[in-house]
C-alpha cells in the first residue's frame, strides 16, 4: 500500500503518490550492464540507418512502408525530428515540442528539401553528439510526445530512441528492397526492450507507434521476434 509523504507542508495525493512509485519503478527496471549497451547499440543502429537510407534512390521517396500511411519520405521525416527531439532532451530542452519537428522547418515545405540523405545525415549526428556529452548519462529525459507530466531516466529515454529506430530502419529496407536485418546481438538487445512495450489497447488507438503482437513464424530470425512482438510482419511486402 502507498503512504502518503508529506512535501512542502503539503500531503501529496494517491495520484501522486502512483506517480511517483511509477518513477522509481522505472528508475529501477534496468538489469545490470543495460546503462551501458544502450548507448553502444543506439549509436550503432543510427549508423545503420544512415547505410541504408544511402541507398534509397529518386524513385524510392515515395514507396509504401511498413508505417500504415507512411511513404518513405514522411518516414525519414518521422525519424529526422525524432533525433532532433531526442537530442534536444539530452541537452534539457526536450519539454518544448518544437524541437521534435523535422529540420528545416519551414511552413509548408518539404521539411527534408532537395537532398533528404543529408539533412538525415546531420539529424544522425546532432543526436550522437548531444547523447555522448558529459552530463547526459545522468540526466532525466522530457518526452513531451510520451508524457507531459513526467521525465525520464536517460537509460530509459535511449532504450525507447534505440528500439524505435531499429524498427525503422528495417522499415526503410523494406520500403526500397533490401534484406537488413540487425546483428544477433543487437537484435537480441532490442528483443530485450521490446518485451517491456505493454501490449494493451493503446497499441490498437489511430496512429499508434506500434501493433498488437502477432504471432512469430516458426524457425524465423532474431530479429523477426521483435517484429512480431511490435505488431509487424516479418514478411511484409510493399
Amino acid at each position: 500500500m502507498l503512504t502518503t509523504r508529506p512535501e512542502g507542508g503539503r500531503r501529496m495525493g494517491p495520484n501522486q503518490e502512483f506517480k511517483n512509485e511509477l518513477d522509481r519503478l522505472i528508475d529501477h527496471q534496468l538489469l545490470p550492464g543495460e546503462r551501458d549497451f544502450v548507448w553502444t547499440y543506439d549509436r550503432a543502429v543510427l549508423l545503420e540507418s544512415v547505410r541504408v537510407l544511402e541507398h534509397a534512390g529518386p524513385a524510392d521517396w515515395a514507396r509504401p512502408t511498413p508505417c500504415a500511411d507512411w511513404d518513405l519520405r514522411a518516414l525519414v521525416s518521422h525519424m529526422a525530428g525524432q533525433h532532433h527531439g531526442f537530442a534536444a532532451a539530452a541537452d534539457g530542452a526536450g519539454a518544448d515540442l518544437r524541437h521534435w519537428r523535422p529540420r528545416p522547418v519551414p511552413p509548408g515545405d518539404d521539411p527534408l528539401g532537395d537532398d533528404p540523405v543529408a539533412v538525415y545525415r546531420a539529424a544522425v549526428a546532432r543526436v550522437v553528439e548531444s547523447f555522448a556529452r558529459p552530463g547526459a548519462v545522468e540526466r532525466r529525459f522530457d518526452l513531451p510526445e510520451i508524457s507531459t507530466t513526467r521525465t525520464f531516466p536517460a537509460a530509459v529515454a535511449v532504450e525507447f530512441h534505440f528500439l524505435d529506430h531499429a524498427v525503422h530502419t528495417w522499415d526503410i529496407a523494406k520500403a526500397i528492397g533490401l534484406g537488413w536485418e540487425p546483428s544477433d546481438d543487437m537484435a537480441e538487445a532490442a528483443l530485450t526492450v521490446a518485451l517491456r512495450v505493454p501490449d494493451d489497447e493503446r497499441r490498437r488507438a489511430p496512429g499508434a507507434a506500434f501493433g498488437p503482437v502477432r504471432t512469430p513464424a516458426r524457425g524465423g530470425r532474431p530479429f523477426d521476434l521483435v517484429l512480431t512482438t511490435l505488431g509487424r510482419s516479418p514478411a511484409w511486402t510493399p
